[in-house]
């Protein structure tokens, strides 16, 4: 029947209010449903999500919708469930981009293989792979598949890409699987995919407020205009640290060498070329940091009068006269007032022993030691995380992201007693 009315409409709820009347919500989830059987279970997430007092939005994608329909999920969420990547949001908004921008986490539970290699690959041609591609959120991503889809080669590599790129992947479980076979594929129980989710939403707020200043790669010494003095540091190790920081609501600056990484998104980016530009960038920066990690290979030494000309090669040997560079580490240990030091020990030997000599040398609260075979140029990295007081943190061989996360973990227990709240009201004489 037409309208009688002629009052105005009442306005929508805003795009961010929480559902059924909560006036309070622990944070926003963004539950990703793809198409395979095990997608009624993601319901019950939903459901364990709220009781959590969680804000959940749903993305399917069109397989999924096969399975469970897009109104069930409406009615569990009190929200518009996000399917048609080309369809407008209530307030005429792109939703993809502005579910990116809301959602805290993104899980995606049950996982296919098909949409997990989308999201290693980078292919957005759906409503949840587009939105995996724009969200900066950390990801939950719980697959469920076929045995033998599971253990494919390029499923794993695929899994692992994911990993590598600070995405929490929830092991599936065993069990009897749709297909009529007993094994490893079956999606998590729900309490275990609800868990990771909470502790993401939680690590997503760890250090917002701080800004950290992660130093990364190698620095430059030139010799002359063609010939220089470096090293093989690639920088992925101080990149992931900003990463992770990111990630956990930190202003992010990275002041970095030479490299050939691509710049993190939402991090702002400084770049160096010598020690002496190094300085100079982490001095201008230093004032308003509240955590420093210095993960850059510093050149400690630099030819003390680079030629303007092209040096010629004559009969006999050259002599190269090398000048210490500044010590950036040291001098900011020297006056660190409150902010969290950490600094890096890259070894061939007498790993700890040195560690700790540079860790109380340079007046540091955590040094990350590392022999240098296990972490120069490459994607992982093996470590030991020595804190000024306390015992030492074993980190075994894993993806450069993953210790970076482990270095975050030591950074958030090291700033835990700055960051509470000053007690306030009367105080007993």
């Amino acid at each position: 029947m037409p309208r009688t009315d002629t009052g105005p409409r009442p306005a929508p709820p805003a795009r961010d209010s929480p559902p059924h009347g909560h006036d309070r919500v622990l944070g926003r989830v963004v539950l990703g449903v793809t198409g395979c059987i095990a997608a009624y279970k993601a319901c019950e997430v939903l459901r364990e999500l709220q009781r959590r007092e969680v804000d959940v939005h749903v993305v399917m994608t069109a397989a999924a919708t096969r399975f469970v329909g897009p109104l069930t999920f409406e009615a569990l969420s009190g929200h518009p469930v996000f399917h048609d990547q080309f369809a407008l949001g209530t307030d005429s908004d792109i939703r993809h981009v502005s579910l990116a921008d809301d959602a805290e986490v993104l899980l995606v539970a049950p996982a296919t293989a098909n949409t997990v290699g989308k999201l290693a690959r980078g292919i957005a041609d759906d409503a949840l792979s587009t939105l995996y591609t724009a969200t900066r959120a950390p990801v939950v991503v719980a697959p469920a598949m076929n045995s033998n889809m599971l253990e494919h080669p390029a499923v794993q590599e695929n899994l692992e890409i994911l990993r590598s790129r600070g995405v929490r992947v929830v092991e599936p479980g065993s069990g009897h699987l749709a297909c009529g076979w007993l094994g490893r594929g079956r999606l998590a129980e729900t309490d275990a995919i609800v868990d990771a989710t909470l502790a993401a939403l939680v690590r997503r707020r760890e250090l917002t407020g701080e800004t950290v200043l992660v130093t990364a790669g190698p620095t430059v010494e030139d010799i002359d205009p063609v010939r220089f003095v470096s090293n093989r540091s690639s920088g992925k190790m101080g990149y992931r640290i900003a990463e992770a920081a990111r990630d956990r609501g930190a202003r992010v600056v990275l002041v970095s060498g030479p490299t050939s990484l691509r710049p993190p998104g939402g991090v702002e980016l400084v770049s160096v070329r010598s020690a002496e530009e190094m300085a100079r960038a982490v001095e201008a920066h230093f004032e308003a940091a509240t955590v420093v990690v210095a993960a850059a290979a510093v050149a400690d030494y630099r030819p003390a009068a680079p030629s303007t000309d092209k040096l010629k090669k004559g009969e006999g040997p050259l002599a190269l006269e090398l000048v210490r560079t500044k010590d950036i580490l040291r001098g900011l240990g020297e006056r660190k007032g409150e902010r969290l030091l950490v600094g890096f020990a890259a070894e061939t030997g007498d790993l700890l022993a040195r560690a700790r000599d540079k860790l109380t040398g340079k007046n540091l609260d955590l040094i990350v030691a590392n022999e240098v075979s296990t972490g120069f140029g490459g994607d992982t990295n093996a470590a030991v995380l020595l804190p000024r007081e306390g015992d030492p943190v074993d980190v075994p061989l894993a993806s450069k992201r993953e210790v970076a996360e482990r270095v975050c973990d030591e950074i958030v227990r090291l700033r835990a007693p700055a960051r509470e709240p000053t007690p306030t009201g009367p105080v007993a004489s």
